[in-house]
């Protein structure tokens, strides 16, 4: 039998998404795994989603991921969801069997990991959460799931925000608040842990900082950010101004790109060796 030069693919789908490093952690984990995959990092516009997510079956794909802002859209596409996942409303991981495409959230999962390995506390925690959509639907369920006492939720959509609060009321016993982010927000001074789930700061807007008021972070808070970027966010970089133990963005993409992994190759990727591949990329010490 001669040679085989077909690699597997997988990847992610996004807009934008040029600087998303899962790219760097995937090489290193199939280069480890000794298995031939190929991670693409794909730029999909919203209105090219659907034939997007068909392509996956066309091109023989095992999986991809979806990021911002495809997270929610990407579930009309599914020919199967995950139970959690329906209750999120939100899915970052699909991969393909069968010729039909199996809707995950591994989001959730990978940030309380990152929180977890940082050593902060969940359980009978009070969160105030930055955003409503699907990676905040993704992590409030898993803060629920990990204990946390109540969430309160900033949202400048008064309609996403109610429909994430009605949501966690229905299927959590956590409780529950909604508030408008219509001026500069001041997070609640009972605040234990403090995450922004929106895109601000994304790249290219790297300068970005969401429209709170800085100096009511406090010392004895943890501050998280879903971003991925480097250096830190402007909303870290404040936070850390203050004080504050500070949370990244790179913790839980490694965590989740280690569940999302498992369900397309079905073995475990090492999550110190793409640990060490992030941290090289960025010429950093990256907390996972």
């Amino acid at each position: 039998m001669g040679k085989s030069y077909r690699e597997e693919l997988v990847g992610v789908f996004g807009y934008p998404v040029d600087e998303n490093p899962t790219v760097v952690v995937a090489k290193t984990a199939f280069e480890d795994l000794g298995i031939p995959y190929r991670y693409l990092t794909v730029e999909v516009k919203p209105e090219n989603l659907e034939a997007a997510m068909k392509a996956l079956v066309a091109w023989n794909m095992k999986g991809i991921h979806l990021t911002i802002p495809h997270k929610v859209e990407v579930l009309k596409y599914l020919d199967h969801i995950a139970d959690d996942a329906k209750i999120m409303g939100a899915v970052n991981t699909v991969y393909v069997k069968d010729g039909e495409l199996y809707g995950e959230n591994t989001d959730g999962k990978g940030f309380i990991k990152s929180l977890q390995n940082a050593g902060i506390e969940i359980k009978g925690k009070k969160v105030f959460m930055l955003g409503a959509g699907g990676a905040a639907r993704a992590i409030a369920v898993e803060l629920a799931n990990a204990g946390a006492k109540q969430l309160v939720i900033l949202n400048r959509s008064e309609e996403r925000g109610s429909e994430l609060k009605e949501l966690l009321e229905k299927n959590t016993k956590m409780q529950v608040e909604f508030q408008k982010w219509s001026e500069t927000a001041v997070i609640d001074e009972d605040t234990d842990i403090l995450v922004n789930t929106t895109s601000i700061g994304l790249y290219p807007n790297v300068d970005e900082k969401p429209d709170i008021d800085f100096d009511s972070i406090r010392p004895e808070m943890t501050v998280c950010d879903v971003i991925p970027n480097h250096p830190h966010t402007q909303l870290l970089k404040e936070a850390e101004k203050r004080g504050a133990k500070t949370v990244d963005g790179l913790g839980m993409l490694i965590n989740q790109a280690v569940e999302s992994f498992r369900l397309w190759t079905g073995m475990t990727a090492n999550a110190e060796k793409m640990k060490e591949a992030l941290a090289k990329e960025y010429g950093i010490d990256v907390h996972y």
